[in-house]
């Protein structure tokens, strides 16, 4: 697609494509632009969709008006538009350039524990929120309402937060018609509807509201009115949508907090408190500078949880270490202590019935044997695969392979965003690179097929590889045999729209179980797909953040790149706070069909999974630990 910006034409390259939202698209237009292009209602996202369709058409005839009004002289934060992008006719308003960001994350990436826990600390996360607390503040005084203010337009480099988006904006005669249910401000809702719909404007105290939900979930990895509400009278139940119209907040003593959450007596008092009073008693205004300004954090030297008081709220002051007996039995359930590390677990995989995994300790990455990778910080771009008593570390667009007996190697790969795109099994790594999907080989590597550049995801299982790659209005999938060249390029993948904010995919011998979460119209999606090895789609689920279904409850904890569940034949094992279930293929179907509830004590929603010969393995980030079902 071409379009004219200051008369000049500029091609909306597909290829090019750098984001994609449930409004517009993003490409990038080099000498350091990108070009936002809104989707027209006949676009294909909205194609049998006729509200989508006539919200859209709404949209691009309300921005003829608004963009050429757009206020001028914003905060250096302000990712604003710059020039009007226009069609052939000189007449109508398609979208706008404006600054390319690079090397920067979303703002949602923080308030994830597998994120955070590979090198980021929480005093990082406070100077965070100190710039855009500096931003929104002279935003409100220009009398502009960023009103859809969420934690996806919300770009983070080092310490500094950028805000994006900025066409949805309010000011002037302009309202801001959109909001992200998650961080709406229940006061311009409608209070007795079982969802938010927005009732009134957004305003200076909404945009506050916003700030203090994204400062929670990024301090806590919970969100105000996450856990699960079990009221003991049953007729008090409320949809969980609904809970934040009600006031129903995480505090609530009858609402089960999240285990991997942190616990949130980590606060100091003061923060504790305005949280609770903006939560449940409403109260609004400015977020106060002063709770971050004084929020100073530090680590418990006894256990290593990171607080904000004075001493820590887990430890006594005298404190008397705990040794974990090596066994502990549950009900038909055995759990047996393997490893525990005061650092972090990066990465295990099991190696011909091994268990082989690498930690950071003390400033040293290491293998299970003790043995030191290398010496160095955390970081969350660090992607670790193990090949034996090979490991190999994917960063900066370059895999190092870490030998016992040689010197490093090192080869050049692409990257997606700041991931980089490889993956191995015992027998080979594999990587994309020029557009290349490539294995190695005894010598050289091997071309397995072509793929679009920095655009491709991939992951590879014992016997075959899935990956998909999205740009503009283009989805390609694709299998390929672990051993064989050629990709299989015609798998289907369901239709889905909005933001794609995370994918994981885990295998089994013959499938491949892709995960999806995606963000439309203000609401979390979650999306299942089993693939089959020869490429036909085997079974589907979808389900929407918040609902009573087995995929809604592993959504909530899908974060990473990396699967957390274990794939064997036609079932799938996941663990959750409850405990581990199953989930089996059935006539085209997704069912859950048991639950073991006596291993709740040993796993959480963030524990991953791994096959062993007696039963499973569970990696926590410190812990790791074998299971067995007597």
């Amino acid at each position: 697609m071409d379009v004219y910006v200051n008369g000049k034409k500029v091609r909306a390259d597909p290829k090019r494509a750098i984001g994609k939202g449930g409004e517009a698209d993003v490409f990038d237009i080099g000498h350091g632009q990108a070009l936002k292009l809104f989707k027209p209602s006949n676009h294909p996202d909205y194609q049998g969709l006729p509200q989508e369709q006539q919200a859209a058409h709404d949209r691009l005839v309300l921005h003829q008006q608004k963009l050429p009004q757009f206020p001028q002289h914003l905060p250096d934060r302000v990712v604003a538009p710059q020039a009007l992008a226009i069609d052939k006719t000189g007449k109508t308003i398609l979208g706008y350039t404006m600054s390319l960001l690079k090397g920067t994350e979303v703002l949602l990436k923080y308030g994830e524990r597998s994120f955070r826990q590979t090198g980021i600390k929480a005093q990082t996360v406070v100077r965070i929120f100190q710039d855009l607390h500096t931003t929104v503040s002279k935003l409100h005084f220009a009398g502009i309402i960023i009103g859809d203010f969420n934690d996806l337009n919300v770009l983070v480099k080092g310490t500094e937060a950028y805000l994006i988006d900025a066409d949805s904006w309010q000011f002037g005669t302009f309202p801001c018609q959109v909001f992200t249910a998650r961080f709406v401000d229940p006061l311009i809702c409608q209070p007795q509807a079982t969802q938010p719909i927005l009732q009134h404007s957004h305003n200076q105290d909404s945009d506050w509201y916003a700030f203090a939900v994204m400062l929670m979930q990024c301090l806590l990895f919970v969100e105000p009115y996450g856990g699960v509400y079990k009221p003991k009278v049953p007729s008090q139940q409320v949809p969980h949508a609904a809970r934040s119209l009600h006031r129903i907040t995480v505090f609530h003593p009858e609402v089960r907090y999240p285990k991997p959450a942190i616990p949130y007596q980590v606060l100091s008092d003061e923060l504790l408190h305005h949280f609770r009073q903006v939560f449940e008693q409403d109260t609004r205004g400015e977020f106060p500078r002063s709770l971050l300004d004084h929020l100073q954090w530090t680590t418990c030297k006894t256990c290593g949880l990171e607080h904000a008081r004075s001493i820590c709220p887990l430890c006594t002051p005298a404190v008397t270490e705990v040794v974990k007996p090596i066994s502990v039995m549950r009900g038909t359930v055995t759990a047996t202590y393997l490893f525990t590390t005061e650092g972090v677990i990066l990465f295990a995989t099991v190696e011909q019935g091994q268990l082989k995994w690498i930690y950071h300790d003390r400033g040293q990455f290491k293998r299970e044997d003790g043995a030191v990778i290398l010496q160095g910080d955390l970081n969350p771009y660090l992607r670790w695969r193990i090949q034996g008593k090979t490991t190999l570390l994917g960063y900066q667009g370059q895999v190092i392979r870490f030998h016992p007996d040689r010197s490093p190697e090192r080869f050049a790969v692409e990257s997606l965003g700041a991931l980089a795109l490889f993956d191995s099994t015992p027998q080979h790594c594999y990587w994309i690179a020029n557009g290349q999907l490539q294995r190695d080989a005894d010598i050289g590597s091997v071309y397995i097929g072509e793929v679009l550049p920095a655009q491709t995801q991939f992951w590879v299982g014992s016997s075959f590889g899935f990956g998909f790659y999205q740009a503009g209005n283009l989805k390609v999938a694709f299998v390929f045999d672990a051993e064989k060249t050629g990709i299989n390029d015609r798998v289907k993948l369901p239709h889905w729209q909005g933001q794609l904010i995370h994918t994981n995919c885990t295998f089994s011998q013959d499938y491949a179980w892709l995960f999806l979460t995606t963000q439309s119209q203000g609401q979390i999606h979650y999306y299942c797909i089993v693939i089959h090895r020869h490429g036909t789609t085997i079974a589907t689920a979808q389900a929407i953040a918040g609902d009573h279904h087995w995929l809604a409850t592993l959504g909530s904890s899908l974060t990473s790149h990396e699967s957390h569940y274990c794939a064997v034949n036609n079932f799938l094992l996941a663990a959750t706070d409850d405990g581990i279930i199953r989930i089996e293929i059935q006539q085209q179907q997704l069912i859950q069909t048991k639950a073991f509830p006596d291993t709740e004590p040993f796993v959480d929603g963030n524990s991953r999974l791994l096959p062993s010969s007696s039963g499973l393995y569970v990696l926590n980030h410190r812990e790791l630990r074998s299971l067995k079902l007597n």
